[in-house]
């Protein structure tokens, strides 16, 4: 590479990867060039790291090991299930189960919008404003592991209890795009459920199908197929005129993926109603 070479900033994105000799111990981990480094928890025995990443959120250093990990086939107690995710919901199976967004952000929206309002005056870089700045770190990393630990549980879930799992091919940039979703859709996390879903799934010995986006899945009745001309995004439970069949739309686009995903693995067998 030409050109002068850019630096991190600090306070921004504060993290290292560190490659080479590390040794875990009980409670304490030595660094290269660092020493040993004590850690609030106690850290797993028996692994050797083939990188250590430290990193730093609020007033807080975090460290994470990269190792290599075989892969666990779990018992499966259903074979093909169709998920659907919504800003309403945060993800509708199949099998009828609806599991509930944390809705992080939106619960927490005004107690962060009166941090950030009350250090509106602060003189930048002054003391006053670096207590400020870290208590709405620590506000922004509490709605972020809330959130991350509701998609951890649901991935995890999804994962180790069904064999293949289908989900659709969001366009997550294009959604954020819109000012009226944007906020509803980031703090869902339709982009992290997809990465932790993709990595679980190999990792538990599941199958991830991505069904096309193009694919009119909302449009189509989950029991005989037929596809709607028009579905406004205002109407939330669809109606066939072909079976007089009445559903829920996250339901009817669950099952409508599932129905597709299995037509198109097993050569044209729909899928039994659930």
């Amino acid at each position: 590479m030409s050109g002068q070479p850019k630096f991190k900033k600090k306070g921004r994105d504060d993290s290292f990867t560190l490659d080479g000799s590390i040794t875990v111990d009980f409670n304490r981990i030595k660094l290269p060039r660092i020493g040993w480094v004590k850690t609030f928890e106690f850290l797993p025995d028996n692994i050797n790291p083939k990188s250590v990443t430290i990193s730093r959120k609020a007033s807080c250093w975090f460290v994470s090991f990269k190792v290599e990990t075989i892969p666990q086939n779990t018992e499966k107690s259903v074979d093909v299930v169709g998920v659907d995710l919504g800003i309403k919901s945060l993800a509708t199976l199949s099998t009828g189960e609806v599991f509930v967004g944390a809705k992080s952000y939106r619960k927490l929206e005004a107690k962060l919008s009166r941090l950030q309002y009350l250090n509106r005056h602060q003189t930048k870089f002054s003391s006053n404003w670096k207590k400020a700045q870290l208590k709405i770190a620590k506000l922004h990393r509490k709605i972020a592991n809330i959130r991350k630990d509701t998609l951890h549980k649901l991935t995890t879930y999804l994962a180790k209890n069904h064999s293949q799992i289908v989900i659709e091919d969001l366009n997550v940039s294009g959604m954020m795009a819109n000012h009226k979703l944007a906020k509803a859709v980031g703090d869902m996390g339709f982009y992290e459920f997809r990465r932790q879903l993709e990595y679980k799934c190999e990792l538990y010995g599941s199958k991830l199908i991505i069904v096309d986006r193009w694919f009119p899945s909302s449009k189509t009745c989950s029991r005989c197929g037929t596809v709607k001309e028009s579905l406004s995004l205002s109407e939330r439970v669809f109606n066939c005129e072909h079976c007089n069949f009445s559903c829920d739309c996250s339901a009817t686009l669950a099952r409508t993926r599932l129905k597709w995903s299995v037509k198109f693995s097993y050569g044209g067998q729909l899928a039994p109603q659930r």
